[in-house]
């Protein structure tokens, strides 16, 4: 029984050092969330009644602040800029390690003919979706960036949710290579369906809905 309820304390106290980690606030509290019941429980078999208490305050604390993120209503805007935005270079400048992190083989060489949108999120341009349009109506997306603490699925949901934004600009149809496999799960619960395109290779698409 000791055994157990030590490797209880180490995983409690791992799950709370991984929390402090995240660059998400969501999995930062999701992660400590865990942690702390984990912290609850061992405090309670080992009858430290302190450590158990201290914990079950970070339990509220966090599920208030889980209740406000999922609970609070959100503003988000696509926002096009063109390829000489001076602030578009900043952000790319800025975030290019971490760009080239998740797209390797990113440009990072707006120009023109390239469809460029921030999508603003309680006005902070938290995503940056930048692609061409294709003369059959298709759409090769080159890059789709949020920044770490937003990164909760929402600006995804919401930018591929635009059908008219995009039908609008012309566009039936996204194609989009995966990079990885995270890139490629992330495809996926946005909606995006593999398929080969005409070289041969393997994509990712979604159909702009009428």
């Amino acid at each position: 029984m000791q055994i157990y309820l030590e490797l209880l304390g180490y995983l409690a106290s791992v799950l709370v050092a991984i929390s402090l980690m995240m660059s998400s606030v969501l999995k930062l509290r999701l992660i400590n969330l865990v942690g702390a019941i984990a912290f609850f429980i061992y405090g309670l078999l080992i009858g430290a009644y302190p450590i158990a208490a201290v914990n079950a305050v970070i339990i509220v604390v966090n599920l208030y602040f889980l209740y406000r993120i999922f609970s609070s209503k959100e503003y988000f805007k696509l926002l096009e800029v063109s390829s000489g935005s001076a602030y578009l270079q900043y952000f790319l400048d800025f975030y290019k390690a971490e760009i080239e992190k998740f797209i390797p083989d990113y440009r990072f060489a707006p120009s023109e003919k390239q469809l460029i949108i921030f999508v603003l999120r309680d006005m902070v341009p938290a995503g940056l979706f930048i692609g061409e349009p294709q003369e059959n109506g298709e759409f090769r997306v080159f890059l789709d960036f949020v920044i770490p603490s937003y990164r909760d699925f929402k600006i995804g949901k919401y930018l591929y949710e635009q059908s008219r934004f995009f039908r609008q600009h012309g566009i039936r149809k996204l194609m989009s290579t995966p990079h990885n496999n995270v890139h490629a799960s992330y495809l996926k619960r946005m909606g995006f369906q593999p398929e080969t395109d005409e070289a041969g290779n393997a994509v990712c698409s979604l159909t702009i809905p009428v």
